[in-house]
């Protein structure tokens, strides 16, 4: 590993081998080392300055075992603060502060033209959107994660469980108006924090890409292209990284990057995780304070955090760090409501798990009956992996789970709302995309380690056999009312 030049500030070196994780297991890691360079840097940002102690990562990694699944991700920011691995997958890291010069920061800031995507899931703008848009969501090899040589099955598999849980679906979403809210909400998020970085001396365009609907992620990199952006910031709305959301957003963004000589030199800096941030966490805890006040008697109301599940193989398989990251992030936001006087109990749970593989526990439905057989009467829920308002908020917790709880026996039932468009949010973000843009570099420099066998050994007449007879088994399994029975029983 190359040291952080000696002209750019104090340096340390330090390493670490292993790590108790907050459930007790010991991960066993390789060994480390890490330059961590710090200084005062006064970092323009077309015509304002930020002017405050810079500490950037930009990581690489190792394969993980699994080669489907690569949690490394170039040019990747991550607060110092943070450096947690989980599972097989090592990350090397080089910190430091860098020139202004280094990155045209300063010399070039009226070329510069900046640009922000924000990352998010997508969802159904009709209920017509409903079938196809789950089609894009199982299709996806991060979701639905199937061994290399069932990897044809892929897309005919998708096409069967779009159209089986397609009825039950449009269900939720009739329930909450016919389409989702997110991309509206997303909207209004991407013009507050373009307001916030316009207050702060830093003019930026901000993008959208979601990962499963309309706008695509792809139709936000050709825009972004089309506009001349020459620095980029990646922001997943996501505060916890998962392989199946930030994680399969950042793959695709890679496969579009490799494939444009163009986007292949755009100094791109990508925001991994942000849920240890200061002002998300106090943002978090401000929304809960406000609600814990609707309560009669807010110091015995139970703070149940509901956060999207994912399956169990994704965390001791793949080494996906949602888990620990999701624990961690309660406990900070508990810390910080502790600092405020608030000490109410609280718990964990997990919701929106499909299928019969083991996902992660407890579950918020069965969390929730058990609250209520021992004797828990009011308890407020706090959705903690959403920032924003969808059917998952809206039907799953506001109708599905608080019927359940009033079912149980819990008489007081409240929810804290999405952050949205929260102006300590908003800030907050603005102020990750400034703290970003010193560690912008091209993805090329580091790519390469990245692409999985599967894509490098493509065979596009082996992918077409593999599509066609895939598509001869759908067909004959959705003419099968009986296995079409059977799938929903056992599968969904």
């Amino acid at each position: 590993m190359e040291a952080a030049s000696p002209a750019i500030g104090r340096v340390k070196l330090s390493g670490l081998d292993s790590r108790t994780s907050r459930r007790g297991s010991t991960k066993s890691w390789h060994p480390t080392s890490a330059f961590i360079g710090r200084g005062r840097k006064s970092v323009t940002c077309s015509g304002g300055e930020l002017n405050k102690p810079l500490e950037l990562v930009a990581v690489s990694s190792r394969h993980s075992t699994d080669d489907s699944v690569n949690l490394g991700k170039p040019n990747v920011f991550v607060p110092l603060s943070k450096r947690k691995l989980v599972g097989q997958t090592f990350c090397s890291a080089r910190v430091g502060t860098f020139h202004e010069n280094s990155f045209g920061v300063a010399s070039h800031a009226a070329e510069e033209k900046i640009g922000v995507l924000l990352l998010n899931l997508g969802g159904p703008d009709t209920l017509h959107d409903v079938q196809p848009f789950l089609f894009n969501l199982f299709a996806d090899p991060d979701i639905i994660r199937l061994p290399r040589m069932f990897r044809f099955l892929q897309r005919p598999l998708a096409q069967l469980i779009s159209v089986a849980r397609a009825p039950k679906s449009k269900e939720g979403y009739a329930a909450i108006g016919g389409g989702s809210p997110l991309r509206k909400i997303t909207d209004e998020q991407a013009n507050a924090l373009r307001s916030a970085l316009e207050a702060k001396n830093c003019p930026v365009d901000v993008y959208i890409g979601m990962r499963y609907w309309h706008p695509f992620t792809e139709e936000a990199i050709q825009q972004i292209k089309k506009d001349g952006v020459t620095k980029l910031v990646v922001l997943p709305l996501y505060p916890q990284f998962s392989i199946s959301t930030s994680g399969s957003s950042i793959r695709l963004l890679q496969s579009i990057f490799r494939e444009d000589s163009h986007l292949a030199r755009l100094p791109v800096s990508i925001i991994e995780s942000w849920y240890e941030r200061e002002g998300y966490i106090k943002s978090m805890a401000n929304l809960i304070e406000q609600e814990l006040r609707t309560f009669s008697r807010p110091e015995e109301v139970m703070i149940f955090f509901s956060a999207h599940g994912v399956p169990v193989s994704y965390v001791k398989d793949a080494g996906d760090p949602y888990q620990d990251q999701m624990e961690e992030c309660i406990f900070f936001i508990m810390k910080e409501l502790k600092t405020r006087g608030i000490n109410n109990e609280h718990t964990l749970a997990y919701q929106s798990r499909v299928g019969p593989v083991q996902w992660l526990k407890p579950y918020t439905d069965e969390v929730i009956v058990e609250l209520g057989q021992k004797g828990v009467k009011s308890l407020l829920a706090v959705p903690v992996s959403f920032v924003s308002e969808h059917i998952e908020t809206l039907e799953e917790i506001d109708m599905e789970y608080k019927n359940l709880a009033l079912e149980s026996g819990i008489e007081n039932w409240g929810r804290v709302p999405a952050l949205g468009c929260t102006s300590s949010f908003i800030l907050d973000l603005a102020d990750a995309v400034i703290e970003a843009l010193p560690s912008a570099t091209a993805m090329t420099t580091t790519s390469s380690t990245t692409i999985s066998s599967d894509e490098s050994d493509f065979d596009p007449i082996l992918t077409a056999i593999n599509l066609f007879f895939g598509s001869i088994m759908a067909f004959f399994l959705l003419m099968s009312p009986k296995l079409i029975s059977a799938f929903k029983n056992n599968l969904l």
